[in-house]
């Protein structure tokens, strides 16, 4: 960054207010009414490179410190643009000594951990951005503030990302931003959504105006050469004029077929030859750098090389001088890539290690530096790029670290080294959701004579055909067989690889379901011994809650606390631990920031996995459209990413979750699809997780022998096989009121019984209340069945699974009519009933409540709202669904998407007061005359 605190010296460093700005009074109203606005805003300004971006950024600085505007000006570098929060860092240095110890502390803490002045996680992209917004709110409550980015394009994503937070949210201060980018490079902006401003090329007559005023001496012919050839481009057209007594290459001012950002790197390399050697090396220092910037000062970081000696290339017009710091800055990107190219192979590394000594403070820096610098294996070198790795990977910056790890491995000395970066490499790329590079990364890697191939190419391998293709049981096996021949030989503490291999098995034995493979998983732990992590271990368990859950709640909590397990995939691993023993609401706000930390850069499959859990964790919470929503990211992210197996497991808990808001049709959809693209794989856990959805989808609509048969699909009743019956202690609820409802008393007892033998109540609060709710609908007798409920209702978390809670006191209601209990016994279960149902949305178990309130002779309560009627759509929509089409072929002739046509059944089935398309034609039959007319709202 080139950071200039114009404010703070005068207008001297800008463009002085009599220059003209040819052709530019559009884009100057828009400017001047931007900085005269009383709110803060920010605008983009994007253009092609040379058209004259820097120089309306320049009038604007000028403009804003008429106006008594403090100004920060930052300027992307193409040097800098994969060190995370390089950006931001020269962003916010004017003000943050100044104003930090102003912020409240949770605030300033988020700062600290960014800038280097303290340890923690690294902060989602929320949290930072609410403290930069309130650190520049107080930098502006003093005096109007302008944040000035040139060359945003070049910014690194995670400050870009940072900025692009903050710009969405100045309206309600004094701050301001002006970001300038290239139209023809892609920026991390570009998703921003803020307002822009596009620059254009000069017209004709402007074009002619401008190389009038700047070279009026040219003949007729070199006159209109270089207009055809400058096409507008204000920079073309000053720079491609030959200097006076200079004779430009004929071929280069005439085009020769190269583009304009060609020629012009060309001729300013021309003037770089001109120059002695010790100003062209101390150019190349700077272009390789990101020249120039601040001083560097003690606790802030390392600052960009600064040139001395250059002013041979000030005159030459390379670069320009700040008066105010005495740093030069290069005029223009396209003199730096010029100065980059015209230097030999020898040169650049001499530079590069001129830098490391620079920058040997800054961990990611100085590797960068040094790592460009050899010519050779360099283990030295390939060490510092794995601390930089590390270091990437801590802010959000997985992707960096692959790239950082594959040019350690190059440097490794040893091939037993390079093969461990590059299995460190892939590892993380596949993390990253870059399956394809990483196993580039391993294709080459060279097994041992007589070996099959290395561990870390068969994990890598084996993870990609497990999550693209659902291959489960071949990856398992070609997995396990991998890590058997490493374990017959001497396996060192600490192998890395080993390690994940053991995770990975363990994730897909959880999916399979299949009792043999968790039988050789737990063969393989045994033999590894303490190479397995306790992660792994902790994983293992919770996948087997049923008959390991005891213990786990208070493992996870040392797990969270434990600054070591802050690696994203850890994270995953621990979100999957806690959404099994339903403690995850506890950790709700770290997961979710670690999902706006990773999403974009970093580990995105821990990302997709980590949405998948917060999707649960509101689904029992009773968040069902919050939950809709962070499923369709997950299966977004899952599809882009090519992670089918993934997005099939978002499908399966959307479905789940569309079951219980009574989307019984759009359930059906997902639960046939999953299950097709699943059962012929053997992916055990999806299909357990299709007969969960058919279940609910029964049990909504009332059909009970048919919601038992699907139950016992997941577990036979009083059944909490260990591995097997992984659904079954998550829907042990649904099997017990599926047997109640469809008389199998004893079934439904025997069920509630085996989830106390099996520990449910001690493993998780969810199936606590599910257990304790199972025993108060299934007790034999008046007195057991008040003593149960009343543990219910006394439980301390029930009300944190609402939905599971008004099914309860459904099912008790219910049970004390069949023990012929009193009127006035049932009514308030029931009625709590109602209206939680009511207000989860869930219509018909509201239906199905009153309607037991009926049966027992008792007021069914307060009805909710009477619904609207339906509109001419909504009226096509079921009469076609009531005619037996399918939402696909109501979608083609309604010209509507199956989604929309699922949508509007799902309003149509409450007004209605049905539950199903059967009973569509008879409600249909009895509407009013008007109604059957009604508007199209």
């Amino acid at each position: 960054m080139v950071l200039v605190d114009v404010a703070a010296s005068g207008p001297g460093v800008v463009e002085p207010s009599g220059a003209a700005l040819i052709g530019r009074d559009r884009e100057l109203a828009v400017l001047t009414s931007f900085v005269s606005a009383a709110e803060g805003r920010a605008v983009v300004l994007r253009g092609e490179a040379g058209v004259g971006k820097s120089a309306l950024v320049d009038r604007t600085a000028h403009l804003a410190v008429g106006l008594g505007y403090e100004l920060i000006r930052v300027s992307g570098v193409e040097a800098e643009s994969h060190l995370p929060f390089a950006g931001l860092h020269q962003c916010l240095y004017p003000v943050l000594e100044q104003f930090s110890t102003r912020l409240r502390a949770p605030q300033r803490a988020v700062l600290d951990v960014v800038f280097g002045h303290g340890a923690g996680e690294p902060p989602s992209v929320m949290a930072l951005g609410i403290a930069v917004l309130d650190l520049l709110a107080l930098a502006g409550a003093e005096r109007p503030l302008l944040l000035l980015i040139d060359d945003g394009h070049w910014l690194d994503e995670a400050s870009a990302a940072v900025c692009g937070f903050v710009a969405r949210r100045l309206a309600a201060g004094a701050v301001k931003m002006l970001i300038a980018l290239r139209s023809e490079e892609r920026s991390p902006f570009d998703h921003a959504r803020l307002p822009e401003l596009p620059v254009e090329p000069l017209s004709q007559q402007d074009a002619e105006r401008l190389l009038e005023l700047h070279h009026p001496r040219l003949d007729a012919r070199t006159r209109r050469t270089v207009l055809d050839q400058a096409r507008g481009n204000p920079l073309a057209l000053y720079e491609l004029p030959p200097p006076a007594g200079v004779q430009h290459d004929a071929d280069l001012l005439d085009g020769a077929g190269l583009p304009l950002p060609r020629r012009l790197q060309l001729l300013y390399a021309a003037r770089i030859e001109r120059l002695e050697p010790p100003a062209r090396a101390e150019l190349l220092r700077g272009a390789l750098d990101g020249a120039a910037g601040r001083p560097r000062e003690a606790g802030h970081g390392t600052a960009r090389y600064r040139m001395r000696g250059v002013d041979a290339a000030v005159v030459a017009g390379l670069l320009d001088a700040d008066p105010c710091g005495g740093d030069f800055l290069f005029r223009h990107p396209l003199v730096r890539s010029a100065v980059v190219q015209l230097a030999t192979a020898e040169q650049r590394r001499a530079a590069h290690a001129d830098l490391a000594r620079v920058h040997r403070a800054d961990v990611e820096r100085y590797a960068g530096h040094l790592a460009a610098a050899a010519d050779g294996p360099d283990e030295y070198a390939a060490t510092a790029l794995e601390a930089a790795a590390a270091s990437a990977t801590r802010r959000g910056g997985a992707a960096a670290a692959v790239s950082w790890l594959t040019r350690a491995a190059e440097l490794s000395e040893e091939p037993a080294q390079r093969a461990r970066r590059l299995g460190d490499a892939a590892y993380i790329a596949g993390q990253a959701a870059l399956l394809d590079r990483a196993q580039q990364l391993l294709h080459h890697a060279q097994p041992q004579r007589g070996a099959g191939a290395p561990l870390a190419a068969v994990l890598v391998s084996a993870h990609a055909d497990f999550v693209r293709f659902g291959a489960v049981r071949p990856a398992f096996q070609r997995l396990a067989a991998a890590v058997e021949r490493r374990c017959d030989g001497a396996a060192p503490p600490g192998d890395e690889t080993l390690t994940r291999a053991a995770d990975a098995l363990v994730t897909m034995a959880h999916y399979a379901g299949d009792p043999a493979l968790w039988q050789r998983t737990d063969t393989i732990l045994a033999t590894l011994g303490d190479l397995v992590h306790p992660l792994t271990l902790m994983y293992h368990d919770a996948s087997a809650v049923a008959r390991s859950g005891v213990g786990l709640r208070a493992r996870l909590e040392e797990a969270f606390a434990d600054p070591a397990n802050a690696a994203p995939w850890d994270l995953a691993r621990m979100a999957v631990c806690a959404s099994h023993v339903d403690a995850l609401n506890q950790y709700r706000t770290q997961l979710a920031d670690a999902v706006e930390r990773e999403r974009e850069h970093g580990a995105v499959s821990s990302v997709m996995v980590l949405l998948r859990m917060l999707m649960l964790d509101q689904m029992y919470a009773g968040m069902w459209d919050e939950a809709r929503r962070t499923a369709e990211r997950a299966l977004e992210l899952a599809t882009a990413h090519d992670h089918v197996l993934l997005a099939y497991h978002a499908r399966a808990c959307l479905g789940q979750l569309v079951a219980r808001q009574g989307r019984l049709e759009e359930a059906r959809e997902l639960q046939r699809a999953v299950d097709a693209w699943a059962r012929p794989r053997g992916v055990g856990l999806l299909t357990q997780i299709t007969e969960a959805i058919a279940t609910g989808v029964a049990l909504t609509e009332g059909d009970f022998e048919a919601a038992y048969l699907y139950a016992i699909g997941m577990t036979p009743p009083g059944s909490f096989e260990r591995h097997a019956h992984q659904i079954a202690p998550r829907a042990l609820l649904e099997l017990a009121e599926a047997a109640l409802y469809s008389g199998r008393h004893e079934q439904a007892r025997r069920h509630a019984l085996a989830a106390c033998e099996a520990g449910l109540p001690q493993a998780s609060p969810r199936m606590a209340l599910s257990t304790y709710g199972a025993l108060a609908m299934t007790a034999d007798d008046l007195t057991q069945a008040a003593r149960t409920y009343a543990r219910v209702e006394a439980y301390p978390h029930a009300r944190d699974f609402p939905f599971e809670l008004a099914r309860i006191r459904l099912a008790h209601g219910f049970r004390l009519r069949q023990l012929n209990a009193p009127r006035a016994a049932r009514q308030a279960p029931l009625l709590l009933a109602a209206e939680e149902f009511n207000r989860l949305g869930a219509t018909a178990w509201e239906m199905r409540a009153r309607a037991e309130l009926r049966r027992s002779n008792l007021p069914p309560g307060p009805q909710a709202q009477p619904p609207a009627p339906l509109t001419a759509q909504e009226r096509r929509i079921a009469e076609l669904a009531a005619r037996g089409l399918t939402n696909k072929e109501i979608g083609e002739q309604t010209h509507l998407s199956p989604r929309t046509v699922s949508s509007h059944l799902y309003r149509v089935f409450p007004k209605l007061g049905v539950t199903t398309r059967a009973a569509l034609r008879d409600a249909l039959s009895g509407l009013p005359p008007a109604e059957r007319s009604g508007p199209d709202t």
